[in-house]
């Protein structure tokens, strides 16, 4: 009986670790033939919506990234009123244009003909940014409501974005966000709640929330 191991032989491991090689080299081809053939440069239109929590966050977190690398950029806030805002706080200082729809929330004026002169003289700022080619990018913080309320035409506002300088990046946030503007937008993201720490009592808090 002959019970030398054939030193040709492969471990499991070794097994193993020769097919995970192989299916990571799969993905890599797959992401860099996707790299290879993404060589456009435009200004990318980017909706941030649903449900759930963190589309200005995650719209903030685009402005920062942009001032980073030098970019020149503005923000426009919708419905949030004249609270802190932490965000403002800290871009402001390194010259990030804001422009504030100061009334609050709709629920909190319940006074639609107030709630839509702010809205238009918010959208007039941000219709100037839109037309400002030194403007690298711009945020767009909760303007889809603006639109489910009815307070800025949705053809306005679609005017504006196909009109606005060619390598300009726009971020819009919020809720519901009219089809139109989804099927105009190069990059959509739903944001869905399955938690939130308000639903179970807990308060808005600043330095978290806002």
């Amino acid at each position: 009986m002959n019970d030398k191991t054939d030193p040709q032989a492969k471990t499991s491991d070794q097994i193993k670790a020769e097919r995970h090689k192989a299916r990571q080299q799969k993905v890599k081809d797959a992401v860099d033939a996707k790299i290879a053939k993404a060589q456009r440069e435009k200004g990318v239109l980017l909706v941030l919506t649903g449900n759930g929590k963190g589309k200005s966050t995650g719209g903030f977190g685009n402005i920062t990234r942009a001032v980073g690398h030098g970019k020149k950029a503005a923000v426009v806030q919708f419905i949030k009123g004249n609270w802190p805002c932490g965000e403002r706080a800290v871009l402001e200082k390194v010259g990030v244009e804001f422009h504030v729809m100061g009334t609050g929330f709709t629920w909190e004026t319940q006074d639609k003909e107030k709630d839509t002169l702010a809205a238009l003289s918010a959208w007039e700022a941000a219709e100037a940014l839109l037309k400002d080619e030194t403007i690298d990018i711009i945020l767009l913080d909760e303007l889809t409501y603006m639109v489910s309320y009815h307070y800025i035409e949705l053809e306005r506002v679609l005017d504006a974005l196909n009109n606005r300088p060619p390598m300009q990046h726009v971020i819009i946030t919020g809720r519901a966000c009219h089809r139109a503007i989804i099927e105009l937008a190069d990059t959509v993201s739903e944001v869905q709640p399955i938690k939130h720490a308000f639903d179970a009592g807990v308060k808005a808090q600043i330095g978290f929330d806002y």
